[in-house]
């Protein structure tokens, strides 16, 4: 796309701020038909993808509508606007944008991050905004010199006359450039000219954090604030049969109990008093029809549905007939299970509802959402509800989920004041929307030089979108979700009733890259009856693992080394092959390893992002495995600040590592079993390996970060511990006793 393409991108908008400030907005119309027009810049209906503010006291403040979960957005975007803008990235201030339509993504038609969006979705929109503030800046320096604007220049936030040198402050021409013709088109800079974007900047949120002055959902603080924590029914579906609160009635602070649909909570003047209110309740609970499940039920049903042909999410050649008559053949299983987020702020909300009004203040990766289940349930109208977006302590996809927020608002009109909600750690870890837990069963047929001539792919596990569209798009957001399935989905009906594949459940199989003719992926959907949701990477984060041990153990049926067996392969995936070969050089692949020390490889793309991996390995007697260093390249496209990228390649390794070497959610008579980081380990400091990130230069439009490191590290990391044990790792999490050796015998 040519710089001045506009496209669906095409008007600029701006509007005098109060106290003589400049307000430009950048108006995107593919949010729909209803979408306002650019001339209401005037009225709260206004769609901008993002709005810059510059002050008659030079400040300039840039609106973030993308949530910060440590994930650097908050800098990234910045970054973006300052290029264009001519400004330093020190100087500029941000603010968290509200919930409302002016503030829907074009790409997403939803005011939410997630998805490794945030800066492919704004990486036009944002510097289109930057050029044209500039353009109107210099046009109204130009116009009170009674020169032309090619006879001027901005540069450090000033505009300069090129011929005399005089120059003006953005402040003081703040409020004669908001008076310019808005610029129907802006020409954005080549990369050759960038002063900013691919620089290395400090995370502009850092102060804050390190001062205690940045807000996260558990610091929000209002006057006549009470305080609530909560019990879930155990068992998953369950309902509250009867409760009896006397007791926790009379304990000192608590002000009131609650029963909610499927839960029961404590409103009282601190947490700790809610947490004994709590405590002090009598409670029964109707189990309901899951009181029995386990975590061996759902195996034992995966591998019976493991048998039935599912809904076709790719198929080229005649798989089956190929199959049938390969002279050699490969069948593996491989399970993954159930996984939580843990974040490392539990789920909160504030929420203050009067009878004209509704605000909350909540660490949300869904701002459209929480603003839409918030007006269900007070019916009130939308423009009467207001969403502040704090800082997120984690977030991975769980807090794109409204449960929490709904309780807060339920919590709030029947105590009358404002409230903030609080789980506690337990009930976090046992009332996740948890990462699905699948069975992939893989067969292939091979050449007499050992290439695959078929690959068969069979997913058995529930789906993601199904629940959230059955759940939510009714009444949300029934334009967005539906583009997720694969070759779309005629009405939201059809989606429940499955009629096409959850491209979450697949994304990562379907796309495999490596050259085989014929190939079958095929989707069996069951839904035992635990809740899931989006966790860090989704699909890819079990396909992956899958796609890529599958690929390595038909290396060594083939007796060829796990590397070069995946370059032939790779012949038409370029990207693929470029990440793959740096990493092998980048690692010393076909040079020995330490002693007692082995690797493995794996590479994936993932919202638009190419990433490749070498784990090297130890394995103690006792079967205990420690990761000594991982090297990582990435092609994400263009870089807005490489160490951003850098650091959420590091995150996202030590997320998939957790995952692997420890990660598990278990069922027992209906409820998970895990409670807290007693049972639910995650990755310690002692136990990090040594990250080396390398970024492939690249003019291609940037991609997305967040999610596309995590997949690699489980093969990468189970490849090596075949590469040290002789033992493939086909569930996880990787477990010791399986690789422990015991007078020179392996335990299994």
């Amino acid at each position: 796309m040519a710089a001045t393409d506009q496209g669906r991108r095409t008007f600029l908008k701006a509007s005098a701020a109060a106290g003589g400030g400049f307000l430009l907005g950048l108006y995107l119309p593919a949010s729909g038909a209803d979408a306002p027009r650019p001339e209401q810049t005037r009225t709260n209906t206004f769609v901008p993808n993002a709005w810059i503010r510059v002050g008659a006291d030079d400040s300039v403040t840039v609106i973030v509508d993308k949530s910060e979960m440590g994930q650097g957005v908050a800098t990234a975007l910045p970054m973006l606007v300052a290029e264009e803008l001519e400004v330093d990235l020190i100087r500029i201030k941000t603010e968290f944008a509200p919930a409302d339509r002016t503030y829907l993504n074009p790409e997403l038609r939803v005011q939410g991050t997630g998805g490794s969006t945030s800066i492919r979705t704004s990486w036009i929109p944002l510097r289109q905004a930057g050029a044209a503030a500039r353009q109107m800046l210099v046009a109204a320096a130009a116009k009170d010199w009674g020169v032309p604007p090619s006879a001027c220049r901005a540069e450090n936030g000033l505009v300069v006359n090129s011929a005399d040198g005089r120059s003006r402050t953005y402040g003081s021409l703040a409020a004669p450039a908001a008076q310019m013709p808005v610029p129907e088109a802006v020409a954005l800079k080549p990369a050759s000219e960038f002063r900013v974007i691919g620089t290395r900047a400090a995370r502009v949120d850092t102060p804050r954090k390190v001062n205690g002055r940045a807000v996260f959902g558990m610091d929000v603080r209002l006057p006549g604030m009470l305080t609530a924590t909560i019990a879930h029914a155990p068992v998953f579906g369950g309902r509250l049969e009867r409760f009896d609160a006397n007791k926790a009635m009379t304990l000192p602070g608590v002000r009131l109990v609650v029963p909610l649909e499927g839960a029961i909570a404590v409103v009282a003047e601190s947490y700790w008093q809610a947490r004994q209110g709590l405590d002090a309740l009598e409670v029964e609970w109707d189990a309901g029809e899951h009181a029995e499940l386990s975590s061996a039920v759902i195996r034992e049903r995966y591998r019976q549905l493991a048998e039935q042909k599912g809904k076709e999410a790719r198929v080229e050649g005649k798989p089956q007939r190929v199959l049938a008559q390969a002279a050699t053949r490969l069948r593996c299983e491989y399970e993954l299970p159930y996984l939580a987020h843990a974040t490392m702020e539990p789920m909160n909300c504030t929420a203050d509802v009067w009878p004209e009004s509704c605000e909350l203040w909540v660490p949300t990766q869904g701002q459209s959402g929480a603003h839409e289940v918030a007006a269900r349930i007070t019916g009130l109208p939308h423009r009467s509800i207001k969403v502040h977006t704090t800082f997120l302590g984690g977030g991975f996809g769980r807090r794109s989920e409204q449960d929490f927020v709904a309780e807060a608002v339920q919590l709030s009109v029947a105590a009358g004041a404002p409230v903030k909600l609080i789980w506690s750690r337990e009930e976090d870890m046992q009332h996740d929307y948890y990462r699905p837990a699948t069975l992939h069963v893989l067969q292939a047929g091979l050449d007499d030089s050992g290439r695959p001539l078929v690959w068969t792919h069979r997913i058995v596990g529930p789906s993601i979108l199904s629940r959230v569209i059955s759940e939510f798009a009714p009444a949300i957001m029934p334009q967005w979700l539906p583009h997720f399935l694969k070759n779309g989905a005629s009405s939201l009906a059809s989606s429940v009733a499955g009629l096409s594949v959850d491209r979450t459940a697949v994304e990562g199989a379907q796309n495999v890259p490596y050259a085989v003719d014929n190939m079958r992926v095929d989707y069996v959907e069951h839904d035992p009856g635990v809740p899931v949701g989006f966790w860090r990477s989704v699909g890819n984060s079990h396909n992956a693992f899958v796609v890529e041990s599958f690929i390595d153990e038909l290396a060594v049926v083939a007796g060829e080394d796990p590397y070069v067996y995946r370059r032939e392969l790779l012949r038409n995936a370029p990207r693929h092959l470029a990440v793959l070969d740096l990493a092998a050089r980048k690692s010393g692949w076909e040079q020995p390893a330490p002693d007692g020390v082995y690797r493995g490889i794996a590479v994936h793309a993932s919202y638009g992002s190419y990433v490749a991996q070498v784990a090297e390995v130890s394995v103690g007697h006792d079967g205990a495995v420690r990761v000594h260093r991982v090297v990582c390249v990435v092609d994400c496209g263009a870089v807005i600040n490489p160490d951003t990228v850098e650091a959420q390649m590091e995150g996202a390794i030590v997320f998939g590592l957790t995952a692997a070497l420890k990660g598990e959610i278990t069922i027992e008579q209906g409820q998970v079993r895990e409670s807290n980081f007693h049972d639910y380990p995650v990755l310690r400091m002692n136990e990090m390996p040594a990250i080396e990130v390398h970024i492939v230069r690249s003019d291609a439009p940037p991609m997305g970060v967040g999610e596309p490191g995590t997949p690699p590290i489980a093969p990468a990391l189970t490849n090596a511990i075949f590469a040290a044990t002789g033992k493939r790792v086909r569930r996880l999490p990787v477990r010791p006793e399986y690789l422990a050796v015991v007078n020179g015998t392996a335990m299994a």
